[in-house]
């Protein structure tokens, strides 16, 4: 399959705008919102200099913050991708069985938006990694790999969402370009307020005092998109969607 078959496809151009949604309802999640000035701060010792001493040292230049939110997206993207294309290849090797498996992933998505709204609070729990600024640099994709595995049971909901939206897709790579779509929408955010978007960082001050209502946003988003996978519609949608974009593009 060629690249411009698999960005051209309409299923695609589809999911991915809602994996770019999933990865900023993560950011929204209680795994990470609430510890981003952590993560920043961390993030800014990890590419100070060894040689930085006094101000310099505690108060890292925005160029060096912002390489280090990179370096850590660039992390946990590899993460993230590796999980989607791990579920597109499972739909290359379980084809026959592929509409049931979407109803069943959707029948866990609702489960998993639950899990979101605040019931069955035991399942948001997250893996402790610790990474030492002392490596510099290369601490920052190491934290965020760390994080990236660290996440996935916290952040389960999404990922479940995720991961059935890459099985659908039916191909490795465009499984990969959903998980890195949805890499792009919990970092993005990252990085806007590293830049000292003065808008970014109140707008993350105003969710982290209504997580609960993200929350409750982010786990009926979770339901729908279940209830789409279980009754088919989703699957119809987007063989449609192909069908219409195919029809757009063969004359080109």
């Amino acid at each position: 399959m060629n690249a411009e078959s698999i960005i051209g496809s309409g299923a695609l151009w589809l999911a991915i705008p809602v994996a770019m949604l999933a990865g900023l309802i993560s950011f929204l999640s209680p795994c990470v919102l609430p510890l981003v000035p952590g993560y920043l701060g961390f993030l800014g010792g990890a590419v100070t200099p060894r040689s930085a001493k006094g101000a310099d040292a505690a108060a890292p230049g925005r160029g060096r913050l912002v390489l280090g939110v990179l370096l850590f997206i660039f992390g946990f993207s590899i993460v993230f991708v590796a999980i989607t294309a791990l579920g597109g290849a499972a739909n290359v090797f379980m084809l026959q069985w592929g509409e049931l498996i979407t109803r069943i992933l959707g029948a866990v998505i609702i489960l998993m938006g639950l899990v979101f709204l605040g019931l069955f609070g035991f399942a948001q729990r997250e893996l402790r990694f610790h990474v030492d600024a002392k490596y510099g640099v290369i601490g920052a994709p190491l934290l965020g790999i760390a994080l990236g595995i660290g996440w996935a049971p916290c952040l389960g909901p999404t990922l479940t969402a995720i991961f059935a939206l890459s099985f659908n897709a039916g191909d490795p790579v465009r499984a990969g370009f959903l998980g890195l779509a949805y890499s792009l929408g919990l970092g993005i955010p990252f990085l806007l307020v590293a830049l000292g978007f003065g808008w970014a960082t109140k707008t993350v001050g105003f969710l982290r005092r209504h997580i609960r209502v993200v929350n409750i946003i982010g786990g009926v988003l979770l339901i729908l998109l279940g209830i789409l996978m279980v009754t088919g519609l989703w699957t119809d949608i987007m063989s449609r969607l192909t069908a219409v974009m195919g029809s757009v593009l063969l004359p080109l």
